[in-house]
């Protein structure tokens, strides 16, 4: 996302003062997407902004706790491939292992090194 933008609505949580309250959740993860992006160093990226760096680190600091308790879902869908030699290895016989992920999700697995390898890199 542009930051010249991101400032744009930055402005509107503005106090008269200069100062910034009551951003809303939705722009904090906004924040914190450009910030996860941002190549240079943090200063860069607040002065771009035209925010502190402290009030800039707790919105930052929010939107990730957000997202850790699942507020903002990842909307890209992740496909994993497995090698059709490994397909070719499982008989069709075998039962799978069906995982219901969070908020419904059905995740199938043919191995049970899969599943174990799924949940080492998921943790």
């Amino acid at each position: 996302m542009d930051l010249s933008l991101l400032k744009k609505k930055l402005s509107t949580y503005r106090t008269a003062k200069g100062r910034l309250t009551k951003v809303s959740d939705e722009l904090a993860y906004e924040i914190l997407l450009a910030w996860e992006a941002w190549p240079g160093p943090g200063r860069g990226f607040y002065s771009a902004l035209g925010a502190d760096h402290r009030k800039m680190a707790s919105l930052i600091g929010r939107a990730k706790k957000l997202k850790r308790d699942g507020a903002f879902p990842d909307t890209q869908f992740k496909e994993i491939k497995v090698d059709s030699s490994e397909a070719n290895s499982v008989s069709s016989s075998k039962p799978s292992i069906v995982l219901r992920w969070e908020k419904g999700q059905i995740i199938r697995f043919c191995q049970v090194d899969q599943l174990v390898e799924f949940l080492k890199k998921a943790g």
